[in-house]
């Protein structure tokens, strides 16, 4: 008959909470570093344009501060006619949420949203406009056409 004995230097395999301590930290820790892409680019998406400043009226500089110089200039008779190229983005409060929520699946899946989420951002970017706006005689708004991107257009501005 054998008998087994158990060394008396060898202790238990079972983890100590030390040790759980110790894996849930580093587990955390790479949660944290792998949230990114998708996270930075939800914060970092062009932000809302005031497409209200392409109503009748708008004296030419309002326009300009809000969409940025024209790429294009040119003068009709007595009107000047100004082509603008930008991207409407998104409200603050909204590219903000939207970046919350990746950071938040990002950690539930450890990292693994970014295989999801930096597509879903890199495809919702703005939409980019195409803005054809002729001023009158003393520069303010008479006429607006969309080239591209009308449907972002609020209807007064068509």
């Amino acid at each position: 008959m054998r008998h087994q004995t158990t060394a008396p230097h060898l202790k238990s395999c079972a983890p100590t909470a030390a040790f759980n301590r110790m894996r849930l930290c580093a587990v955390a820790t790479l949660a944290m570093l792998t949230t990114g892409c998708s996270v930075y680019m939800a914060a970092t998406q062009p932000g809302k344009k005031d497409l209200g400043v392409l109503s009748a009226g708008t004296p030419r500089n309002v326009v300009m501060a809000e969409l940025g110089a024209p790429v294009d200039t040119k003068k009709d008779g007595p009107r000047t006619v100004d082509i603008y190229k930008f991207t409407q983005g998104y409200h603050g409060a909204w590219k903000g949420a939207r970046a919350v929520g990746h950071g938040a699946a990002d950690v539930l899946t450890l990292g693994l949203w970014e295989v999801v989420g930096t597509p879903i951002e890199g495809v919702a970017n703005g939409t980019e406009m195409t803005v054809e706006v002729a001023y009158n005689q003393n520069d303010q708004v008479v006429a607006t056409n969309a080239i591209q991107g009308s449907h972002k257009m609020p209807v007064a501005a068509r």
